[in-house]
């Protein structure tokens, strides 16, 4: 559990600065909403004349942005995009931060097999996502209350934070995975964050095409479409989905670190 504190340790300034800029950033997005709010069934109509280009880049889709929780719903795929971006980072470093820094053999001299070493290292990650995911769940909800007349979106707001967690797991996983199979370690938070825009510039075609939604499995951002979320909840065939997904990250995780040579 020493590892696991220093890992908390190592990476809580990061978290912190992490957590401020994504929640000015919904306070800040969420306080165009008035103005918003005054036009709604019009801004609904212009936004819907818009192409469908820019529609996927501002996240519109089917959505009421009139209402407080249409317009989070619109602000929701930036968040979810912050947040992948942590987790993808988070996964990749704290598991090739030693080899990038040139102090491997401050593990290998520890009485820690392989397998325990990256079980620490897996928690405080783990530990890390859930804060972020909780603080975003509050900082939601009060935000969005703020702004609602009676009417409660907590039920909404917290089947989109289950889906940001599930994506945030598998970017977590698959960074760590990068970082833990590959073989250059070194650049693994690179390589992790460009599957990571990889796919966030795939769930944009698909939402521009139109014609490509079979190609929806191969994006993360996709399983946590904001409308379908706040309408229906999560899908449970994207749920499972994701959970697998994070499961093989995990399988390749361990299976390579335990082979590979530490530099």
């Amino acid at each position: 559990m020493n590892l696991y504190r220093r890992e908390m340790r190592a990476h809580l300034k990061s978290l912190l600065i992490w957590i401020a800029g994504i929640i000015a950033m919904l306070a800040a997005g969420m306080g165009k909403f008035t103005g918003m709010e005054e036009s709604g069934a019009a801004m609904n109509e212009l936004m819907a004349d818009m192409p469908k280009a820019l529609q996927a880049i501002m996240g519109i889709g089917e959505l009421d942005i009139g209402t407080p929780i249409g317009y989070y719903g619109v602000l929701f795929l930036y968040l979810l995009l912050m947040a992948a971006i942590h987790a993808s980072m988070l996964g990749a470093a704290i598991i090739s931060k030693e080899e990038r820094d040139k102090t491997a053999e401050f593990l290998l001299v520890k009485p820690l097999s392989r397998g325990r070493l990256l079980l620490c290292k897996l928690l405080a990650a783990l530990t890390q996502v859930l804060i972020f995911n909780l603080v975003m769940l509050t900082g939601s909800i009060l935000v969005i209350g703020s702004y609602t007349e009676g009417e409660s979106s907590a039920g909404a707001i917290l089947s989109l934070m289950a889906g940001m967690l599930l994506v945030q797991l598998i970017f977590l996983t698959v960074g760590m995975a990068i970082a833990g199979a590959g073989r250059h370690p070194k650049r693994a938070v690179a390589y992790s964050a460009a599957v990571m825009l990889l796919t966030f510039l795939l769930s944009m075609a698909i939402k521009i095409s139109g014609h490509i939604d079979y190609m929806g499995v191969f994006t993360p951002f996709y399983y946590v479409d904001a409308a379908a979320v706040i309408d229906q909840g999560i899908g449970a065939g994207y749920a499972l989905l994701s959970l697998g997904i994070t499961a093989v990250a995990l399988v390749v995780l361990f299976a390579g670190y335990n082979r590979r040579d530490m530099r």
